[in-house]
């Protein structure tokens, strides 16, 4: 409110320094210097007015927007708050005791669990297990055979292959 009464303030002012140069004018042309030595001064007051009036606008502006910040932080510290009091009461529900407690009854499920797995998994007996090592070994004994190298030398030169005749075109072969 008080930024606004001083904008009308300076309009105010403003216009009274156009009228009174005006009359400034006005008397000089009529040959009073001096009345219009005495308007201009108080021309020149008035702007000094309009000046400390832009300053004192501007120190509103500049209070209003700290004043709306400070609401912003105060909603921010408000929020902190909320949450850490939610924190808190989450704390209080669920302690670091509590959550080792519970996570050892988890592994101890989960280690039963894999002893069932490991009793339902290994019904077979020892012998079943021999002979099931003893097939794999004859597996991969017979994977690890290798053919029979030739007992003849090799011939030094290689035979070239005969041309053959009347050979079909590729592009025949494909298209049939």
């Amino acid at each position: 409110q008080q930024r606004d009464k001083l904008r009308q303030y300076q309009k105010r002012i403003s216009l009274n320094l156009e009228r009174e140069r005006a009359l400034a004018r006005e008397l000089l042309k009529d040959g009073k210097k001096e009345k219009a030595m005495l308007l201009l001064k108080k021309k020149r007051y008035q702007e000094q007015l309009l000046d400390k009036t832009e300053n004192q606008i501007s120190n509103l502006e500049r209070m209003v927007q700290d004043i709306e910040f400070t609401q912003i932080e105060m909603k921010v510290i408000e929020g902190l708050k909320i949450g850490n009091e939610c924190l808190n009461k989450m704390h209080q529900v669920m302690s670091i005791e509590e959550v080792e407690r519970i996570m050892g009854e988890t592994q101890d499920a989960v280690e039963y669990q894999r002893q069932i797995d490991e009793i339902l998994a290994g019904s077979l007996t020892e012998e079943d297990e021999d002979a099931i090592l003893e097939e794999l070994n004859a597996i991969t004994q017979e994977q690890m055979e290798l053919p029979e190298v030739p007992s003849e030398p090799l011939p030094e030169k290689i035979p070239e292959a005969s041309p053959v005749k009347n050979r079909p075109k590729p592009e025949l072969v494909a298209a049939s």
